[in-house]
C-alpha cells in the first residue's frame, strides 16, 4: 500500500490513542481530485459520512466545491464549517429533519416518490427552495460485500426504473445514483452503462447528475482517464452538471491510528492488548471485515514474533488479528495502524466508556504536530441520561 504519509513519524510525539492526519498527504489527494474537476468541469463534494474533520475544511474547500450530507447534523456542519455547496440525501426524512434540511441544503435528493409527493406542501411553502433530485437504483451490483452494496436484492436505497411509470417529474432537476464501494473507474463505467440504458429517456430533461461515491480516485492504480471519459460522456451528451461525492478518496492514505501496547497475555499464543478498541475506534475492521496493516509488522509467522492484537473493550471479538514483529512487543510500545483517517473518526463509539482517540494534525513541511482535540469523560456522559 501507499505509505507516503507520516514518513519517519515518531508515534511518541502524540497522545495515545490518537488519529493523526498528515496534511501534506491530504493536499496530495486534493490535487488529484481537483485535476479531475479541471479536466471535465465536474464538481466534487466531500462525503461527510467518510471524513468530517472540520479542522481541515479550510484546506479542502480550496479545492472541492462542497459537501454531501445524510442528516441535518452533517448538513449543518457543512454549512457552518465548509461554506460551499451542501447536498443532502437520506433513505427517508422525518418532517422535522426535512424542515431543517430545506434551510441548509442547495440540493436535496429523495429516495422515493412517496416522500417526494407527501412533502409537497412543505416544499411549496419553502421561501427559497433548493434543487430537488431522485436517487435511482440501476440494479447493477459491483460490490462483493452485501452490507456495502446499495444494489443488493431487497435494497432500500434508490428508485428502480419501473417505479417511474406514471410519475410526474415536475420539480425534479437531477438524478443521483450511488452504487460503488472502494471501486475503480471500470466499475463506474459498467454501472454508468447500466444506468444510462434504463434512464436515457429521462436525462435530457435533467440539469444535473450525481455519480455518488465509492470511487477510489486517489489510489495509485486508479484509471483517471476512464473516469474523465464517463463524466464527459454524460456532460456532453445530455448537457448535465456532473457531481461526484467521494469520502474515502479524499482521506485515503493520509493518516493512522497510534496505539500503545498495555499488556501481553498468553492463551494459545501471546496476545497484545492495546489502549484502543476495534469495535469502538475501527468498526469497519469487524463490519467489512478486513485486516488493517500495521507499520513494520508482517503476517502471522512472517517475522520472528507473532501476536494476536486485541482491543481494550470487554467485547470478546474486539480483536485486530494476527501480526508478526521483528522483536518482541513490550508494554509501552507504540504501534502505527495504517490508513485510519476515513470511516474512523466519524464512526467512533464510547462503548464500555472507552476513551475516544485524540485527533491530531501533522504538517510535514513544518514538522509541526497540532493536537486538535482530546476527549474525556464528558463525551461519554453526554450520550447518556
Amino acid at each position: 500500500m501507499d505509505r507516503s504519509y507520516l514518513v519517519d513519524f515518531d508515534p511518541h510525539r502524540v497522545p495515545s490513542p490518537a488519529y493523526v492526519v498528515d496534511q501534506g498527504a491530504l493536499t496530495r489527494n486534493l490535487h488529484i481530485l481537483d485535476s479531475v474537476q479541471l479536466r471535465t468541469g465536474c464538481k466534487i463534494l466531500l462525503a461527510l459520512k467518510g471524513f468530517a474533520m472540520f479542522r481541515v475544511f479550510p484546506l479542502i474547500r480550496g479545492y472541492l466545491k462542497g459537501v454531501c450530507a445524510s442528516s441535518p447534523h452533517e448538513a449543518r456542519l457543512g454549512r457552518e464549517e465548509f461554506r460551499g455547496e451542501v447536498h443532502g440525501h437520506a433513505p427517508a426524512y422525518s418532517e422535522a429533519d426535512l424542515r431543517e434540511l430545506l434551510t441548509l441544503c442547495d440540493h436535496i435528493v429523495f429516495n422515493s416518490f412517496s416522500q417526494w409527493q407527501r412533502f409537497q406542501p412543505l416544499i411549496t411553502a419553502c421561501p427559497a427552495p433548493p434543487q430537488f433530485g431522485l436517487r435511482v437504483n440501476p440494479r447493477h451490483s459491483e460490490t462483493e460485500v452485501a452490507i456495502y452494496d446499495p444494489c443488493a436484492p431487497g435494497s432500500r436505497l434508490g428508485i428502480s426504473r419501473e417505479q417511474f411509470a406514471g410519475k410526474s417529474l415536475n420539480g425534479i432537476s437531477g438524478l443521483h445514483f450511488h452504487t460503488l464501494c472502494e471501486k475503480g473507474s471500470d466499475a463506474l463505467a459498467r454501472t454508468a452503462e447500466a444506468f444510462e440504458s434504463q434512464f436515457k429517456d429521462i436525462l435530457p430533461s435533467m440539469q444535473w447528475l450525481n455519480l455518488g461515491g465509492g470511487h477510489h480516485i486517489t489510489k495509485p492504480d486508479y484509471d483517471l482517464d476512464l473516469l474523465c471519459e464517463v463524466i464527459d460522456h454524460f456532460r456532453q451528451k445530455y448537457d448535465l452538471t456532473i457531481y461526484l461525492e467521494p469520502g474515502e478518496a479524499i482521506a485515503i492514505h493520509t493518516g493512522a491510528l497510534i496505539a500503545t501496547v498495555l499488556d501481553i497475555v498468553e492463551n494459545d499464543g501471546p496476545i497484545a492488548i492495546l489502549d484502543t478498541s476495534v469495535t469502538c475506534h475501527m468498526p469497519d475492521v469487524l463490519e467489512m471485515p478486513y485486516r488493517p496493516d500495521i507499520r513494520g509488522a508482517g503476517g502471522p509467522g512472517e517475522l520472528a514474533h507473532t501476536y494476536r492484537l486485541g482491543g481494550v473493550s470487554c467485547l470478546a471479538g474486539d480483536v485486530l488479528g494476527l501480526y508478526s514483529f521483528a522483536r518482541p512487543l513490550q508494554p509501552g510500545d507504540r504501534l502505527i495502524i495504517e490508513d485510519m483517517s476515513h470511516y474512523t473518526m466519524v464512526k467512533t463509539t464510547t462503548f464500555n466508556g472507552v476513551r475516544l482517540p485524540s485527533i491530531v494534525l501533522y504538517e510535514p513541511e513544518a514538522d509541526r504536530v497540532e493536537v486538535v482535540r482530546e476527549f474525556g469523560y464528558e463525551e461519554y456522559r453526554r450520550r447518556l441520561s
